[in-house]
Parts: structure tokens; C-alpha cells; sequence
């Protein structure tokens, strides 16, 4: 398989605290690769570097070939790359289907003049349809979010990603909050992407979720790289146990 994303000795730094130190890990087309880590272990600040929301202190990310170390968000995310965020903001008052035209149309200084002038009829976006259709969303095009359960509301925030018809997305938590099934139900449907062309890293605490679900799995603590392996590998890692566990038995999570 061919690298899609490649990250290479990144750093992020917030004043003098090192984040992110050192992290190197690729994603292949095709792929569902896992980041996962205790709390604070840098996860959500290399999502944020890796998609332009904070400067990296070092290193590089290289997406489909092309150099993209410190360009802007809105550029990284035309190039394919986009993520989804922890927090599920919606537009309440838009329908499903509205919340996703949001993102799927990016208009020039242009098209809202001449939308200003000659209001466009209604139409059907190909993109936001084949985002619905993803996320098994077709039967609520309609409602209004705050009408749907919390887990179909995380799946309009994927949807509203994919929407953008990325090749990679970077889910950040996506399955905070959610019931076992919900989650199962969530896990089914990101399974389906990489057959739609979509390649996923996943960061999220749902262990059950990430193990069954990826294909390779990364796994961070202090910012560093302590482990990159299969699931198989992972859940048998001693240097993943003992960074959830803590050498001495801690109270810090459990695989």
C-alpha cells in the first residue's frame, strides 16, 4: 500500500512544555490506524498540528507527497485531509442534510454575489449525498439534530467531514460519550470507508472500539512513540501496559 500520510519526527511545544516529541507514524491508503494513549499524552495536540490548527516545533507531515508542515488549515483540508473534533457543533437549527451543505459548498467572493443577486433553486449536492449515505443517515436528511440520538448526532459530525470528500479523515474522540451500541454501530459504519476510498486515524479511549476496529495502532505516552503495532501486538505490549496500568499498578486507565 502507498503512504498516504507521513509524519516525521514532529514536535509541538506550548511555551516550554514539550506536547508532542518526536512522533513519526504513517497512514496507508486504505487504512484504519489507531493513536491512542492516556490522557495527556499529546494525541489531540498532533491532530491539532497535523491539521494546521497549531504550529509544529519541528519535524514534518507529508500528505499524498506534498509537504504540508505549517499551511494553513482551510488549505490542508482542500487537499483531502480533514478532521473531526471532540465536540459535536452542530447547527442546531439546519436540518442533517443543511448542516452538511455547510461544509460540502465552499463558495468564492464570486458565487455570493451572483447568490445574492439570483437566489440558486434547491438542489442535491452529490457529495453531501454520498456523505448521508456513508454515515446511514439518508432516513434523517430532514430533522433537525438536536431530534436525533447522541450517537447519530457524532455520526452527522463525521458525515459533515466527509462531506468534503476527503481521502483522509482524523477523528478526534469520535466515540466519546456513546453506549456500547452505539459505538458497535458507529464502528460498523467507519469500517465501511476505506471501501469508499477514505482512510482513517482514529484517536478515542473506546479500547474495544480501536482494537477491533484498526488495522495498525499507535500508541503515545508523554508525547512520545512507546509502541506501533497490530491489535494483536498492542494489547500485549508491556510498555502499553504499564503506560495504562503504571509500572506499579496506578490508578492511571485500563486497556
Amino acid at each position: 500500500m502507498d503512504n498516504l500520510l507521513v509524519v516525521q519526527d514532529l514536535r509541538v511545544t506550548y511555551g516550554g512544555v514539550t506536547a508532542v516529541d518526536r512522533v513519526s507514524l504513517t497512514v496507508n491508503e486504505g487504512e484504519i490506524v489507531g493513536l491512542i494513549g492516556p490522557n495527556g499524552a499529546g494525541k489531540s495536540s498532533l491532530i491539532d498540528a497535523l491539521t494546521g490548527y497549531h504550529p509544529a516545533a519541528g519535524g514534518q507531515v507529508i500528505f499524498d507527497g506534498v509537504r504540508i508542515t505549517g499551511a494553513r488549515p482551510y488549505r490542508i483540508a482542500r487537499r483531502g485531509l480533514i478532521r473531526t473534533f471532540q465536540s459535536v457543533e452542530l447547527f442546531d437549527d439546519l436540518t442533517v442534510e443543511e448542516n452538511l451543505l455547510v461544509a460540502a459548498e465552499q463558495p468564492s467572493p464570486w458565487s455570493v454575489l451572483r447568490d445574492l443577486v439570483a437566489p440558486p433553486r434547491p438542489r442535491r449536492n452529490e457529495n453531501v449525498a454520498w456523505a448521508l449515505d456513508a454515515c446511514g443517515l439518508d432516513d434523517v436528511t430532514g430533522r433537525l439534530p438536536t431530534e436525533l440520538s447522541h450517537g447519530r448526532r457524532k455520526l452527522v459530525g463525521v458525515a459533515r467531514a466527509l462531506a468534503m470528500r476527503p481521502r483522509l479523515v482524523l477523528m478526534d474522540e469520535p466515540a466519546a460519550g456513546l453506549d456500547n451500541d452505539e459505538s458497535i454501530a458507529f464502528g460498523e459504519r467507519v469500517r465501511t470507508l476505506p471501501g469508499r476510498g477514505v482512510s482513517v486515524l482514529l484517536v478515542d479511549h473506546d479500547m474495544g472500539l480501536v482494537l477491533g476496529l484498526c488495522d495498525r495502532i499507535v500508541v503515545i505516552d508523554f508525547g512520545k512513540v512507546i509502541a506501533s503495532g497490530t491489535p494483536d501486538e498492542i494489547r500485549d505490549s508491556r510498555p502499553v501496559i504499564e503506560a495504562y496500568l503504571g509500572s506499579h499498578g496506578g490508578d492511571r486507565e485500563r486497556l
